[in-house]
């Protein structure tokens, strides 16, 4: 028989654990389940909490509004509580019994579901409640077991896993290739190996109104950093963020614009965070005396405007000299139409003749990656089947692993070059789309072409600028 006889407001709790449209329509139902029947005893509802897409069963994971419903039982706001079943309020029997006591210490007696009363001081109603706790656990490890077996023989045949989200660049099926998207991808994939930050594409994304595949109504520097990392946009199946094989799907870049693109973020890791570009020429320009380097810096104008300077600064943190300055905007002027006439001239294509040698190079270099990613699955294999003892498998691994150090040592070196090599010849295209450019990609692309350049002490009573102060020093 139900005892209805609660004084204080009631708490309705509702879970689903996978949503898979995204619209919520199952924990929906179930809170329309439980005011049906919170109207029907005449009680009153406190509040309603809704965790949607998250599980009762996997711990670690946050149930905010669970949280949220346990601090409003033990500040007395709540007399009972009412979910649709038992194991949308949770799934593991240790949890269980911890919202018992909590609910217990508080003036809390009932668990009201859409098909039974529970009452916290019934013996027999608790070793009911108690047995549909531990065969909900038992259920759900059960089906995480199937999931993961499921998931392991995904692995293995290169396909994809279930679930809503559409990665970006393939269709609903995950397997068939996007077009429109495949081209946008390998578009970032270009900008990025020739020098543009993370975050100047991701405003590109955003300006240009490219939506994401998922949820998010903006591009994030993460999501592009995980969408250009992935394996998979070059028909590679991840697991666990690393290479299990070849993919069932085509793939939209290159494996070696692939190890090009992880080859740019393992150079920046190791140079570090860089600060949003301010200045056009910021870290190239040298001091003439001191061969110290310039930095950027701003003055007050007599007619009370701003002038921007490349300085030479004295002192512990930058240890010029402190007696050179060069006006930023004539300099910043001179060095761009220098740069992009070098790329379309003579001297540039022969510098770069060698090129078929950089690709049998990059080539053999993604060989010996590759061999070495495998020998390294090879041998953990081998060690799990017990073809190999425990000390032949440490034994082997550091090897492996010092070959594919190796090549990706070699693919990063070869990275900076890629840079230049894509510009050659694009001189006047880039000259007419220049101004389009963000202030990120102009200075990718002059470093790419000039690395450094010295500027020569001013001579006294000159005022324009001298473009001999210039002393260049080209990349190729």
């Amino acid at each position: 028989m139900r005892n209805e006889a609660v004084v204080r407001p009631v708490a309705v709790y509702a879970r689903i654990s996978a949503d898979r449209s995204g619209e919520g329509l199952g924990v929906a139902r179930q809170v329309e389940d439980c005011m049906r029947l919170v109207a029907e005893r005449g009680w009153v509802v406190f509040d309603t909490y809704v965790d949607n897409d998250i599980s009762a069963f996997t711990g670690g994971r946050e149930r905010p509004e669970f949280s949220r419903m346990i601090a409003d039982i033990e500040a007395g706001r709540v007399g009972a509580v009412v979910v649709y079943h038992q194991d949308r309020l949770t799934r593991r029997p240790g949890e269980f019994e911890r919202f018992v006591e909590v609910c217990q210490r508080h003036g809390v007696d009932q668990l009201v579901t859409v098909t039974s009363d529970i009452s916290f001081g019934n013996d027999n109603g608790m070793l009911v409640a108690r047995i549909t706790a531990a065969v909900a656990a038992n259920e759900s490890a059960r089906k995480r077991a199937r999931i993961l077996r499921k998931v392991e023989q995904n692995v293995a045949a290169g396909k994809p896993n279930g679930g809503a989200a559409r990665p970006f660049g393939y269709e609903d099926d995950k397997v068939t290739v996007r077009e429109t998207e495949a081209q946008i991808i390998r578009t970032v994939a270009d900008r990025f190996i020739q020098g543009e930050p993370l975050r100047s594409l991701v405003a590109w994304l955003n300006e240009e109104g490219i939506p994401t595949s998922g949820r998010a109504d903006t591009w994030r520097t993460t999501t592009l950093r995980t969408l250009l990392m992935a394996g998979r946009i070059a028909g590679l199946r991840d697991h666990h963020g690393e290479v299990a094989g070849e993919a069932a799907w085509d793939p939209i870049i290159s494996r070696e614009v692939r190890e090009r693109i992880l080859a740019v973020f393992a150079s920046r890791k190791r140079a570090g965070r860089r600060a949003p570009q301010r200045y056009l020429l910021s870290g190239l320009l040298r001091c003439g005396k001191c061969e110290g380097r310039l930095f950027s810096a701003a003055r007050k104008t007599p007619a009370g405007g701003v002038e921007r300077r490349y300085v030479c600064q004295s002192g512990p943190d930058h240890g010029g000299c402190g007696k050179l300055t060069v006006s930023a905007v004539p300099v910043e002027s001179w060095i761009t139409e220098a740069a992009l006439y070098r790329l379309d001239t003579p001297e540039v294509a022969v510098a770069l003749e060698g090129r078929g040698v950089t690709d049998a190079r990059h080539a053999d270099a993604v060989a010996a990656l590759g061999a070495a990613q495998r020998r390294l699955t090879d041998v953990a294999e081998m060690f799990a089947a017990g073809d190999i003892s425990k000390a032949e498998y440490l034994a082997a691994r550091p090897i492996a692993e010092a070959k594919a150090a190796e090549a990706g040592r070699v693919l990063e070196s070869l990275a900076t070059r890629d840079t230049l090599d894509s510009l050659v010849g694009q001189g006047t295209l880039i000259r007419d789309r220049w101004d389009t450019y963000s202030l990120d990609r102009q200075h990718a692309i002059v470093r790419a072409i000039l690395p450094s350049a010295t500027i020569a002490p001013g001579t006294r009573g000159r005022g324009n600028f001298d473009p001999d102060r210039v002393q260049p020093h080209w990349a190729a």
